[in-house]
């Protein structure tokens, strides 16, 4: 509801409110003045009143449902004056303000009076007649003629005016009492429920354009304030998440300058090196020129997978690829891994096998490129750290109730325990002396391992070889 609406309603509410608590403040008090002062003879002149402005109208309505003619017999004409003797009232009968019947004589002013102040559109129902108070209701009756004939009906009213001063001035009273105290109640409830959040969001935005983006922002008040506050929420969180992009950008950034002039800086030395050497003689014969060129472009080799490792770490640490899942086989896929490295590993002397021990066919979500990458990934630590002789790689498949679990196993020397938790991160070498790749391989492969909500982690033992587990939900 908008708060102009919600306002007016409230307004309106507490003028109906204290309305209704003013009737029944006045029936209270009239009951309790009765009793307390013994005004019965009053309440019964009171009640009298009400029933001949009820008997009075009732003789109107009676009256209007006859024909003129018929109120100038004389059988209705004795029945009309029992009738308003009895209330102690008066009946005229006329015919264009000519008097054909009366029940008590009337002065010819005053009943022009009469006619006049009953003939018009007001709500006034009283008149003054020769010092008297007097009650009026009145019928009128066009004739065929065109003649206008009326019903007029007066009874005069004795109430004491002692008593209606008295409740007049209850009632106004207690109406202005009672109103002035909704109006504060609405103007405490606003307040609790608009101008204290408005307050509250003043101060939010505040601290918003000073860059303190921490504060939540609750959703309170009513109607368009709340709403208010939730948009504010929203916009915070957005610019929360705005200030942590632009810093991941400027950490990504910093990270991409600080590889390319130091990570790259040693292969491209290199390669620069035995160019220079070829260039100024020192490879000499055919075979040493060969063997600088192989080493300068194995390094440019190096260099690029480098480079596109780099580019592909960057832009997974700011979400900026996207997936594409579909539902697979694991068992069939894996299949496929080995299939497209065995000649690989054949060639390079080393065992690579894929052990099943899955019951049943269990179904992943995977983007197939990219976890490809992830085991590839994963593969080349392997073969980097094989064994030489007899080295051996398997591929060990399981599953618990809610997840496949992929181990890639090695029969290397192993990693201690103290450089563990550290091979996931980026530049990481667990023996320096050894380094070769960008040294993100690991790093990547927990970027789309967790971009698939998977887990990854890796257990060794020195001399027994690590094992790399990954852990993806089943479909």
């Amino acid at each position: 509801m908008h708060l102009t609406r919600r306002f007016f309603t409230m307004n309106t509410l507490a003028v109906l409110l204290s309305i209704g608590l003013t009737i029944l403040a006045v029936i209270i008090f009239v009951a309790t003045y009765t009793k307390v002062f013994g005004r019965e003879a009053d309440m019964k002149e009171f009640q009298k009143v009400f029933e001949v402005r009820a008997a009075i109208s009732e003789i109107k309505r009676e009256a209007q449902t006859f024909k003129f003619e018929h109120l100038l017999d004389k059988k209705y004409q004795q029945e009309l004056s029992d009738r308003v003797n009895v209330l102690d009232a008066s009946a005229i009968i006329l015919i264009n303000r000519e008097v054909l019947y009366a029940t008590q004589n009337f002065n010819k002013i005053d009943i022009e009076k009469s006619l006049m102040l009953s003939g018009d559109r007001s709500n006034r129902d009283e008149i003054e007649l020769d010092g008297k108070t007097y009650m009026f209701n009145r019928a009128d009756f066009k004739l065929p003629s065109g003649d206008t004939g009326i019903l007029l009906l007066l009874a005069p009213i004795k109430v004491k005016t002692s008593f209606y001063i008295l409740l007049g001035i209850f009632t106004v009273s207690f109406f202005t009492v009672v109103f002035l105290l909704m109006n504060f109640w609405i103007s405490y409830k606003f307040s609790r429920g608009i101008i204290l959040p408005i307050s509250r969001l003043k101060d939010a935005a505040m601290k918003i354009r000073e860059g303190d983006l921490s504060g939540e922002i609750s959703e309170e008040g009513e109607g368009e304030i709340r709403e208010l506050g939730r948009t504010l929420e929203l916009m915070r969180i957005k610019l929360k998440e705005s200030v942590y992009l632009q810093q991941k950008y400027d950490d990504n950034r910093k990270f991409l300058v600080s590889s390319i002039s130091h990570d790259l800086k040693t292969p491209v030395t290199s390669i620069k090196g035995y160019i220079e050497g070829i260039i100024d003689g020192v490879a000499k014969t055919p075979e040493k020129m060969e063997e600088y060129l192989e080493t300068a472009r194995s390094k440019a080799i190096l260099v690029n997978a480098m480079i596109d490792d780099l580019l592909l770490y960057s832009k997974l640490d700011l979400n900026q690829l996207p997936y594409h899942f579909e539902k697979s086989d694991l068992a069939s896929y894996f299949e496929d891994c080995v299939a497209d490295h065995k000649y690989e590993y054949e060639k390079a002397n080393l065992s690579l096998e894929l052990i099943n021990e899955l019951k049943e066919p269990v179904k992943v979500l995977i983007d197939r490129e990219r976890l490809k990458r992830v085991v590839q990934n994963i593969l080349d630590n392997a073969m980097t750290y094989a064994e030489k002789t007899n080295g051996k790689i398997d591929i060990i498949l399981r599953e618990t109730r809610t997840s496949a679990i992929i181990e890639i196993k090695d029969n290397g020397k192993g990693i201690p325990e103290n450089k563990l938790p550290f091979i996931f991160e980026r530049f990481y070498q667990v023996d320096p002396s050894r380094k070769s790749g960008s040294g993100l391989g690991l790093a990547i492969a927990k970027q789309i391992v967790e971009g698939h909500d998977g887990k990854i982690w890796a257990k060794s033992a020195v001399g027994e070889g690590t094992g790399i587990m990954i852990s993806l939900k089943k479909f």
